[in-house]
């Protein structure tokens, strides 16, 4: 889903933000605002997506709001003087129940989840001293 950045800052804090394009057959291409509601510096980073330009929520009138409630975050503990273990995490819990159900309670995502940590481990361990563990993802229903 996820095919580049529109805002490359840096994140430094909770309450900034960062957009995402991206694309799902459904929808076409749409872009997604993402506000920063956790962040530890090299320990974890969370956000809430918001819709933003292309998605029918972002439309005036929409059925559903533009913000779910729904919480993506990324925990990294580390694992000796050389490795990180990295957990993804997806929280819907608050996040109206007829919505949870059209998810699955986010279990849509789990092969995208496992996806994600894969990949993101073959990036990390091409890099000396950047091994990393990819851990299951987690969920808060």
């Amino acid at each position: 889903m996820l095919r580049g950045v529109v805002s490359g800052t840096t994140i430094c804090s909770v309450g900034d933000v960062f957009v995402m394009k991206m694309y799902v057959d459904e929808l076409g291409d749409y872009q997604m605002i993402n506000h920063v509601v956790e962040y530890e510096p090299g320990r974890r980073i969370g956000w809430e997506p918001e819709a933003g330009p292309g998605h029918p929520n972002a439309e005036p009138g929409a059925e559903r709001p533009a913000r779910w409630g729904q919480r993506w975050s990324f925990e990294l503990t580390p694992d000796g003087p050389d490795a990180t273990v990295v957990t993804e995490i997806f929280d819907c819990s608050q996040v109206a129940e007829d919505q949870r159900a059209d998810i699955d309670n986010g279990n849509i995502w789990v092969e995208d989840m496992h996806q994600t940590l894969t990949r993101l481990d073959r990036l990390c361990t091409r890099h000396p001293g950047a091994a990393t563990q990819a851990s299951a993802p987690g969920y808060v229903a």
